[in-house]
């Protein structure tokens, strides 16, 4: 039995410290997670989307931080409730996801790993059952270390953990996952497979008032995609150096676009307020979001490869051929 109770104290510590590493290098993506569970279909609790992003991180560091002190097996008892709560939450949320087919990806482990409500559901079950045999036998757990030894390495996880999360909330995130990462090929991942499903990138398109001009568009050598999925959501103080960047791209023969999801009208005004030199396309919001974790944020192509992605605030460091 303490085999088993050893086992599953590192299945289960490995599978926390997985789940929340995965999210942790891109806390926004969870943010946008929680906005969907928030929507008016799914938990109808619309007044606590401004809060998403605090709850994305508050989880993040729970899981992460939850699952390092359950290997080190300090205060293994008040570690195994705190997991247990979560982990009946997690439950919960995905049985209903599950049940009334309200939210197709749980995002339990961000944008590295794909599952089904139902996976994600039963995941939950066994991890349920594994606390649950620990804290019955929560006195075969024993410290590593001493308690100030336990204590430093929480401190010192917590602090890096907290700087990683300040890192890339400012800058992008320091792992992408997604079908828009640098070096992949945006045509390739729009192709579809023998298997018959939907491709990587089914959703893209950069439409003006008459037709979508993203195939000739990834077609073109130089290419630089502002991206501001929703301007009333942007960093306006961005405006400034995008203009100078695009205006920096253009002397260099760059073909420049503004890719959003809001009105024309309002681009229009934000065209004409912050002297943007290029047009604004209309692309789908969650596509946006998916390209570039910045709004705004910047993309420069090459016939359709992804070079590199920034936020706004980086845009000193893109080097324009």
């Amino acid at each position: 039995m303490k085999l088993l109770v050893h086992l599953s104290r590192i299945f289960v510590g490995a599978m926390f410290i997985f789940s929340g590493f995965v999210k942790l290098v891109d806390p926004i993506g969870s943010q946008y997670k929680f906005e969907e569970y928030f929507n008016e279909s799914v938990l109808d609790m619309e007044y606590l989307i401004p809060f998403a992003l605090a709850f994305s991180i508050v989880l993040i560091l729970a899981e992460i931080m939850l699952g390092i002190i359950l290997l080190l097996g300090y205060r293994a008892k008040a570690t195994l409730w705190s997991l247990l709560l979560l982990s009946t939450i997690f439950l919960f949320l995905t049985w209903y996801s599950a049940y009334y087919n309200k939210v197709t990806d749980c995002g339990c482990f961000g944008d590295a790993i794909k599952l089904t409500p139902w996976e994600t559901f039963y995941k939950n079950v066994i991890l349920i059952g594994l606390i649950l045999l620990m804290l019955i036998r929560v006195k075969d757990i024993k410290s590593i270390f001493s308690v100030k030894v336990s204590q430093a390495i929480t401190i010192l996880s917590l602090v890096s953990f907290l700087y990683i999360t300040y890192h890339v909330l400012v800058h992008l995130p320091i792992i992408d996952f997604r079908a828009y990462a640098v070096g992949n090929n945006i045509q390739e991942g729009m192709k579809y497979k023998d298997d018959g499903e939907l491709p990587k990138i089914h959703d893209f398109y950069l439409e003006d008032a008459q037709e979508d001009l993203a195939p000739e568009i990834l077609e073109k050598e130089k290419v630089l995609l502002i991206i501001v999925h929703s301007l009333d959501k942007a960093d306006t103080n961005g405006f400034k150096t995008i203009k100078e960047i695009a205006n920096k791209a253009i002397a260099k023969g760059y073909a420049v676009y503004g890719a959003s999801a809001s009105f024309t009208d309002e681009l229009l005004l934000a065209k004409e307020k912050y002297e943007l030199p290029f047009d604004f396309l209309f692309c789908d919001g969650t596509t946006l979001k998916t390209m570039v974790r910045a709004n705004p944020g910047i993309m420069m192509l090459e016939k359709g490869t992804i070079l590199g992605k920034w936020n706004w605030s980086d845009a000193d460091k893109i080097e324009l051929k």
